[in-house]
C-alpha cells in the first residue's frame, strides 16, 4: 500500500478552556507548549504523523481566528492544507470538509483523523496501529476506530464496546457493539470488569470513499452541502462556498451523526501511551515527579513542605511554595491560579465567572 494514500486530517478548532490560565480564547491548548519540550501540542502531532504520511498530505482544519497561528507553527503548509471553518460546528462538519476536499483530489484517498492535543508517548506502536487499520479500513470497506485498553475505571472518557465479530483481515479488530458517553462511576467499573470496553481516543482510520458514502447515508443534507462543492475545493471560490455552507450546516458530531448508526464500524483496543490532556491533573500524571510526587513546569521553582502538586509557571518566574499539597498552581498571561487539584472540574465555573464578572481579555 502506498504511503502517497496515507492522508492525515488534524483538528485544531477548540478553545481549550479547563487549561486555562494558559489556553486562552486568542490561544487555546494545541497552540501551547503545555509539556514543556519547546514544541506545542500540535507540532508533536504533525511530527508524528508525518511519520506514515506526506507532509504535504497533511491537513489542519481549524477556526479561521487561527489560521495564524498554524501558519506560524506548521510553516511548511501550504495554504491549501489548512481548512478554515468560519464557525464551530463539531466534529461532523468539520470531517465533511476534508473528506470531500481531498477526496476530490486523491479518490484512493486513506484518511487518518486525530485530535492535535493528545498525547502520544509511544510513537512507533501508534505507527504500528495506524498502518494495520488503514489496512483493515480498506479491506473491509469500514470505519475504523482505536479504542485505548483502559487502566481505571475513568468518567472523562467515552467507551467503546467491542462484540465478538472480528474483521476477516485482521483478528485484532472487532466490531463495535456500542458507544457510551461520559459514564458513572459505577457504570464505568462495571465496564473495566467486563473486558470488552476501551476508551474512544477520537482517532479514526477510514478512506475518503467509505465515509463519503457513510455521510451520503446517515447525514444526507450534510453530504449534498458538501458535495456541491466539488468544484470550487482547492479554488479562490473555496472560502466563500465554506462560509455558505457552514452558515446552514447542522451541528452534530461525527460520532453522534455516523459512528453510533453505522453497522460497519471496527474497534482495535490499543496501548499506545495515550492521554486526551483534557485537564491539569491528567497532564500531572504524564510529567516527571520529584521525591515530594510534585510536577514542575519551570526554571525557578522552589519548593517547602509540598507534595502532589503540579506547577506550571514561566521559566524566568521565580516561585516559592511551602506548606502545599495536593494543588494546582499555574502563572501564565499576567493570571494565577491556585486550584486543589481534587476540585479541577470547577475550572470551567471559573472561567464562566470571569467572563461575567470581569473582562473577556482574561479568558
Amino acid at each position: 500500500m502506498s504511503i502517497e494514500n496515507n492522508y492525515a486530517v488534524l483538528m485544531a478548532g477548540g478553545i481549550g478552556s479547563r487549561f486555562w490560565p494558559m489556553s486562552r480564547t486568542q490561544k487555546p491548548k494545541q497552540f501551547l507548549d503545555i509539556l514543556g519540550l519547546g514544541k506545542s501540542l500540535i507540532q508533536l502531532t504533525f511530527e508524528r504523523l508525518k511519520r506514515f504520511t506526506p507532509a504535504e498530505n497533511i491537513y489542519i482544519v481549524t477556526n479561521e481566528d487561527y489560521i495564524e497561528l498554524v501558519k506560524e507553527q506548521l510553516p511548511e503548509l501550504l495554504d491549501s492544507q489548512i481548512l478554515s471553518e468560519p464557525v464551530r460546528r463539531n466534529t461532523a462538519p468539520c470531517v465533511a470538509y476534508a473528506a470531500y476536499k481531498i477526496h476530490q483530489k486523491n479518490p484512493n484517498a486513506n484518511l487518518v483523523v486525530a485530535p492535535s492535543d493528545h498525547l502520544i508517548l509511544k510513537e512507533e506502536e501508534f505507527e504500528r496501529c495506524i498502518l494495520k487499520a488503514i489496512n483493515v479500513a480498506n479491506e473491509q470497506k469500514a470505519l475504523v476506530t482505536l479504542g485505548i485498553n483502559p487502566s481505571r475505571p475513568d468518567t472523562g472518557y467515552g467507551y467503546i464496546q467491542a462484540s465478538d465479530v472480528i474483521a476477516d483481515s485482521d483478528e485484532d479488530f472487532y466490531k463495535v457493539k456500542t458507544f457510551t458517553e461520559k459514564p458513572t462511576l459505577e457504570i464505568a467499573k462495571t465496564f473495566l470488569e467486563s473486558g470488552d470496553f476501551s476508551w474512544n481516543s477520537g482517532i479514526f482510520i477510514w478512506t475518503s470513499a467509505t465515509i463519503i458514502e457513510a455521510f451520503q447515508k446517515y447525514l444526507p443534507e450534510m453530504h449534498e452541502l458538501f458535495a456541491q462543492g466539488e468544484d470550487k475545493y482547492y479554488t479562490d471560490q473555496e472560502s466563500e462556498f465554506i462560509k455558505e455552507t457552514y452558515s446552514v450546516c447542522t451541528n452534530i458530531s461525527i460520532d453522534y451523526g455516523i459512528m453510533e448508526k453505522s453497522k460497519e464500524v471496527y474497534v482495535m483496543s490499543c496501548d499506545f501511551g495515550w492521554s486526551d490532556l483534557g485537564t491539569w491533573g491528567s497532564l500531572y500524571d504524564h510529567l516527571d515527579h520529584d521525591d515530594a510526587g510534585n510536577a514542575v513546569v519551570g526554571k525557578n521553582v522552589m519548593m517547602y513542605d509540598s507534595k502532589d502538586n503540579i506547577v506550571h509557571v514561566p521559566k524566568e518566574k521565580l516561585v516559592v511554595l511551602q506548606g502545599l499539597n495536593n494543588y494546582i498552581v499555574v502563572e501564565s498571561n499576567n493570571t494565577l491560579l491556585v486550584c486543589r487539584k481534587d476540585d479541577e472540574q470547577k475550572i470551567k465555573q471559573f472561567v464562566t465567572d470571569i467572563k461575567i464578572e470581569k473582562d473577556e481579555k482574561f479568558v
